[in-house]
């Protein structure tokens, strides 16, 4: 009889694509998911992962057997619901996967509010970015994803995934103290042309908006740095290196020889809550769900920023 833990472990390798990133999802070592696959594969006399390159790939037997074991945790998973919605008490472990930022700013106070009111709901976070989230959710690797879209770019919600707004996130743009800039208390996007621009990499949610927002108020921006983390943009900002655009969320206190100066209008992403519709019953998700929404206005109404040194800047 094939063993339901190695085919877990199976499938985490064809969902995640390696063994040491299928080994962080499941809460294991490496090591221990490489043992799982060995023994399946002296269980099924087959040869289940081929090495390629620096990682592996599935055989097209191990592909067939994922698909089974997909099949065989959605069961799992029903059993589950059931049974958690019978007791109707929040338990057992939600795996959660949320965007740096979020991590950072918001799930902190949430995951601390469900320990503190739910001792048996075990939750754990992973930081992905939105555009992986929401396939592992579709895929039943994750439970629930905390993403986000912009206003120029809604997220599209695949097949048998549910959705709820948790709030926006406004933007504002760090500009240098000593820039012409930092003495306005707001900001129109036609003042922003022939600046130089620090932004995160193309093919970002962020850098997308800042180039179809400033090509449509006719200039062409300057793209003079790249960074994916905000806390380097802003401490490229505090060297005079250029402005950057920054949401409001997870910031936290900023360098010294920054200013924050708001846009009008503000540019907003909104964050969301995505769940696989089968398992929109279980109270562990419509909790989290819930505590999300009902803590968003304490995480976004926290009041101005504040550099390092103590100086509030305009927010």
């Amino acid at each position: 009889m094939l063993d339901l833990g190695r085919l877990r472990a199976l499938h985490a390798v064809s969902v995640h694509g390696t063994v040491g990133a299928a080994a962080a999802a499941l809460g294991y070592t490496p090591s221990a998911v490489s043992q799982q696959i060995a023994k399946l594969e002296r269980e099924t006399r087959t040869t289940l992962l081929e090495r390629q390159g620096r990682g592996v790939r599935l055989t097209d037997e191990a592909q067939q057997l994922a698909d089974v074991a997909q099949r065989l945790l959605s069961m799992v998973e029903e059993a589950e619901v059931r049974l958690e919605e019978r007791r109707g008490e929040p338990s057992g472990r939600l795996a959660v996967a949320c965007f740096a930022t979020a991590a950072r700013g918001l799930m902190p106070l949430v995951l601390a509010d469900l320990a503190r009111r739910h001792p048996s709901l075990d939750a754990r976070l992973q930081e992905i970015d939105p555009h992986l989230s929401i396939d592992l959710v579709a895929r039943g690797a994750i439970d629930l994803a905390v993403a986000h879209d912009w206003d120029i770019a809604p997220m599209p919600t695949p097949p048998g995934v549910e959705q709820a707004v948790i709030g926006d996130d406004l933007c504002d743009v760090l500009v240098p103290a000593d820039h012409p800039m930092a003495g306005e208390k707001s900001l129109r996007r036609e003042q922003l042309g022939g600046e130089r621009w620090i932004t995160q990499p193309p093919g970002t949610v962020c850098h997308d908006w800042l180039m179809r927002t400033l090509r449509a108020a006719g200039h062409e921006p300057l793209i003079a740095h790249q960074a994916e983390e905000y806390h380097t943009q802003a401490a490229l900002v505090s060297a005079g290196l250029g402005i950057a655009l920054v949401p409001r969320l997870g910031r936290g206190p900023l360098p010294p020889r920054v200013t924050v100066v708001g846009l009008d209008p503000a540019p907003s992403r909104r964050l969301r809550a995505l769940w696989r519709t089968g398992a929109a019953r279980r109270p562990a998700i419509r909790e989290t769900v819930r505590t999300l929404k009902r803590l968003w206005p304490e995480v976004a109404d926290q009041g101005e920023q504040v550099t390092e040194d103590g100086r509030e800047v305009i927010g």
